[in-house]
């Protein structure tokens, strides 16, 4: 049933600075609709991740009609849920939760706010031969949602080499044999130079961990680079791969597009993305607080 009074919130820890809030009731009010979005952080409140339980019954008593996860407590929290959607199965990891009718539904939308973003941010990219910097909660959406676009091969890398190769294990047996492999840092060299395109995925540029994930000097040309971080949007990765040459896609699109899905299946009601795109040029650009632009896919975890 399409209400037009809704209570949602963002489970996780160290959630202050995220702008989930200000994106999902900006769209609201431009919606008619009365919308509150309130932030329930863990290292507030004093609790383990494991009370994620505990918080989503406390919600659902309190009447909310759903719930953002992010990181610690996107994985936790499945085991408290009524039922996924086939894509957080798969994935593993949940980062939207929907209040109906006394049943709780996991989904994640990370997945399709990446790929949203990346079709339309760079629809003519090759993807033949990607790499990925990070095999975290964000890289997992990340990964997913290359292979669903249609990458040819995905090559995680990660500094914890056995988080690489779980999760390249967890692709191929859902993509087929063979569309991933685990790389490590030091083979990163020879892995640009033979990609068509490179995501990060790790928090490296945000705020709060400024720097480069890698040398500026393995970018070129004929490679494109898509980032997840959204605070900022313009990363020193970014920048870089500008003055390289390279075809660039900021996280903002991403922190967007998952926000839109998730006001979607709260409301039922169709967001308007171009407006909202516009509200994290905005918000993204003034320079409070410093979350990554997958905060509800744990880009920390």
């Amino acid at each position: 049933m399409v209400k037009d009074s809704y209570l949602v919130g963002l489970i996780g820890a160290g959630v202050g600075p995220s702008l989930s809030p200000a994106l999902h009731e900006r769209e609201a009010d431009r919606q008619g609709l009365r919308y509150l979005y309130r932030l329930i952080d863990i290292d507030e409140l004093g609790v383990a991740p494991e009370a994620v339980g505990d918080l989503l019954r406390a919600a659902r008593d309190l009447g909310f009609d759903g719930l953002n996860i992010t990181h610690p407590c996107k994985q936790l929290v499945i085991e408290h849920l009524d039922a996924l959607s086939p894509q957080a199965e798969a994935l593993g990891a949940v980062n939207t939760v929907v209040l109906d009718g006394g049943r709780a539904i996991g989904h994640n939308t990370d997945v399709t706010g990446f790929a949203a973003s990346f079709a339309r941010g760079l629809p003519d990219a090759p993807l033949e031969r990607v790499v990925q910097l990070g095999a975290g909660g964000a890289g997992a959406a990340v990964a997913h949602a290359l292979l669903t676009l249609g990458a040819g091969h995905v090559t995680v890398v990660d500094a914890l080499a056995d988080r690489a190769r779980a999760l390249a294990a967890a692709l191929n047996r859902h993509f087929g044999a063979g569309r991933a492999t685990a790389g490590t840092p030091d083979r990163l060299a020879g892995l640009l130079g033979g990609a068509d395109g490179v995501v990060h995925a790790t928090p490296t540029g945000m705020a709060a961990h400024p720097g480069m994930p890698f040398a500026a000097e393995l970018l070129h040309p004929g490679l494109w680079v898509a980032e997840v971080v959204y605070r900022p949007l313009e990363t020193a990765l970014l920048r870089a791969a500008r003055e390289a040459g390279c075809a660039v896609l900021d996280g903002g699109g991403m922190a967007v597009f998952q926000a839109a899905d998730a006001f979607r299946l709260f409301t039922g009601r169709s967001p308007d993305a171009v407006r909202m795109l516009a509200d994290i040029a905005e918000l993204a650009g003034s320079g409070a607080g410093s979350e990554s632009g997958t905060e509800a896919a744990g880009a920390r975890s």
